[in-house]
């Protein structure tokens, strides 16, 4: 007979209290011990995500005030998230959260946040399971994301049984401070109780990881969660932090890129047939008719509030600027925006390299095209050495969800890789040199990569590869004739709104 699973609350409703004179001879140390843990998360760069989640009135946001109170407040940010606004429902779910996601060094304290949704429609039969699995997911594949780039994440579920619940709402009503925190809401809510436990068990099972781990915190006593809450973070930091110092002593990871195989014949990108072109006459007939078709079908996606996102790769001198502009020529400037993806900045640096792109994603209707992106993980920080290999080889996997996440919330999404031979590219560069107000697009560091050709030759193919999905494809277009290459652009985005549009 199989034994029974128990279930992650039992324990708590079991917890004993602690009598005032307990709490306060424990909470001295714990709280220097705290301001400690600051000091060396900021020494260490490293970001702390809290996030407490559970029943009504169960001390989540108690908790949060207790640890601000006791910490230094300037580095410690919490948030707490009502329904979405306009702005957030018209981007995908995870938008407003990694916009809130702390920098490095400092700690980010979450309430209820990404589990609050799927708890919800699960309760109220909103989601089936199939699409509380999928919501689950994309919450672990999130959570695990964030602690490989380095952050801590640790998340409490505040607990309290049925009858305790009660009595904490029946206790906030009698008091005329409290009452407005207790709503018919919350008591909806209390008379659905079993189904709350029953989904918070779920979720706790199926997503407490290594990387994520969920404590059970009974609720009923402030003095004995904000202790059991406080020496978890603690205990958790100090574990987190040694790990961290530990991968730091150990022997670093080669960052020299990867020879180049000696046959690159069978690359993606040797295959393309480099002759195509296109004769002045034909090219601004083509052209005119690919952006007069643009124009009609970006008036239809901005009434139907569909969002695009392009994104536009290649070798330096490609042609990138030129075919944006032919892009953007035939669309309302009110709708689309330009965004050119250059080094990261400080600022940037302190957070997972996705969040500087989440920040431009476009409203319903908008059209935002990146010049250069997130891709840069697997190519310059690749063949430069800027990411280990470890990071930029779980990276293709980290892109692929990031946009299938745009993909599922509405978003049409397209890339382009615009392909030049290195006969080309030279002569390019050297137009560049002789031409005036050309010449500032010309960087030492252009030369530099071109020393590199192959090297990027085999990243932009594994790239390409591991990365071509039916929610965000590759067109790889070749670009040694840029008349050629700009309607094939045009048109290929025509295309993509189409099928968007059809979805």
């Amino acid at each position: 007979m199989s034994r029974p699973v128990e279930s992650p609350f039992a324990a708590a409703e079991t917890g004993d209290r602690l009598s005032r004179r307990d709490y306060k001879r424990a909470l001295g140390p714990l709280r220097e011990q705290l301001l400690e843990d600051q000091v060396q998360l900021r020494e260490e760069g490293v970001p702390v995500i809290l996030l407490f989640a559970g029943v009504d009135c169960g001390g989540k946001s108690e908790s949060a005030t207790l640890l601000t109170s006791w910490m230094d407040a300037r580095w410690v940010t919490t948030r707490a998230f009502d329904e979405p606004t306009t702005e957030e429902r018209e981007r995908p779910r995870f938008w407003r959260y990694w916009r809130d996601l702390p920098a490095a060094g400092h700690i980010g304290i979450f309430l209820s946040a990404w589990y609050h949704d799927p708890l919800l429609d699960r309760v109220h039969n909103v989601s089936d399971d199939a699409a509380f699995e999928r919501q689950l997911e994309e919450i672990r594949s999130f959570e695990t994301m964030l602690a490989r780039d380095g952050a801590i994440v640790l998340k409490f579920w505040m607990h309290l049984s049925k009858d305790a619940q009660r009595e904490r709402f029946e206790a906030l009503e009698a008091d005329p401070l409290q009452r407005w925190r207790v709503t018919r809401k919350d008591w909806d809510n209390w008379r659905l109780y079993d189904q709350f436990v029953d989904v918070g068990e779920r979720i706790i099972r199926a997503t407490d990881t290594p990387e994520a781990p969920w404590t059970v915190v009974e609720g009923a006593d402030p003095h004995t969660y904000g202790l059991r809450v406080g020496t978890v973070v603690h205990e958790t930091i100090q574990a987190r932090l040694d790990a961290h110092r530990a991968r730091k002593a150990e022997p670093a990871e080669p960052r020299e890129p990867d020879p180049p195989p000696d046959d690159r014949e069978d690359t993606l990108l040797c295959g393309l047939d480099m002759s195509q072109t296109l004769d002045k006459s034909e090219y601004k007939v083509e052209l005119e008719k690919a952006q007069g078709l643009l124009n009609l079908l970006h008036r239809r996606t901005v009434e139907d509030g569909r969002s695009m996102i392009l994104v536009f790769q290649g070798w330096d001198a490609g042609g990138k600027g030129g075919a944006i502009r032919r892009v953007i020529a035939p669309l309302d400037a009110r709708f689309y925006r330009v965004v050119p993806i250059g080094a990261p900045t400080e600022e940037e640096k302190a957070y997972h390299y996705l969040w500087r792109f989440w920040r431009h994603l476009p409203r319903a209707g908008r059209v935002s095209i990146f010049d250069r992106s997130w891709y840069g993980r697997v190519l310059v920080e690749r063949v430069e050495g800027f990411a280990t290999h470890v990071e930029w080889g779980r990276a293709y996997d980290e892109i692929n969800a990031f946009e299938k996440e745009l993909a599922d919330s509405g978003i049409i999404l397209l890339k382009f890789w615009m392909h030049i031979t290195k006969a080309e590219q030279k002569q390019r560069f050297d137009a560049r040199r002789k031409t005036p107000y050309k010449r500032w697009k010309l960087t030492d560091e252009d030369w530099r990569n071109r020393e590199r050709w192959e090297h990027y030759e085999v990243a932009a193919h594994d790239m390409i590869e591991k990365t071509d999905t039916p929610w965000a494809p590759w067109v790889v277009v070749a670009a040694d004739c840029k008349r050629f290459a700009r309607v094939k652009v045009v048109r290929s985005v025509c295309d993509r709104m189409k099928a968007g549009l059809r979805d």
